[in-house]
């Protein structure tokens, strides 16, 4: 192969050796000119995406100190008179409410609660709304309803830490 290029290369007349030399020279010259351009382009949006990056770190940093910061600061303490007036404070704000049929507070470390129907999902979600509070379910008993998704519940609640 490399004999048959030879040949060829040789059997052209020197002015088109010196044509055919020039253009690959030319094209060669324009194929590094395209590089250098697409690499410059690259290069300046990769450093506006650097400098994207950055502030979102920056941000990110500042979250994350702000997030120790208040990992770091105590609970507050909870009166021991309210834990009724909060249990009924997130019912409410579940939207529960409607459905809560009974609560009450035989003393001021517990509380306990009645639904008559309420959404399965909805109820795990003031369950959790409740933890975050420091509220913890004691007792509970669920009683699947004829329709989907539908529960009735009883619950004794008491502060964390309660015995």
């Amino acid at each position: 192969m490399k004999a048959a290029l030879r040949r060829a290369w040789e059997a052209r007349a020197p002015r088109e050796r010196m044509v055919i030399a020039a253009l690959a020279a030319v094209l060669a010259a324009a194929f590094y000119v395209l590089l250098l351009y697409s690499a410059d382009r690259a290069r300046g949006q990769l450093g506006a995406s650097v400098a994207a990056l950055r502030t979102q770190a920056a941000l990110l940093d500042q979250q994350a100190a702000e997030y120790e910061r208040l990992r770091a600061t105590p609970a507050p303490p909870a009166s021991p008179s309210d834990l009724r007036a909060l249990v009924q404070a997130r019912a409410d704000a579940a939207r529960l409410s409607g459905a809560l049929t009974r609560i009450d507070a035989p003393d001021a470390d517990h509380v306990q609660v009645a639904f008559g129907a309420v959404s399965f999902a909805d109820w795990l979600g003031w369950t959790a709304a409740l933890q975050a509070q420091h509220v913890r379910l004691e007792a509970a008993r669920i009683e699947a309803l004829s329709a989907p998704g539908m529960v009735s519940a009883t619950a004794t609640l008491t502060r964390a830490g309660a015995q």
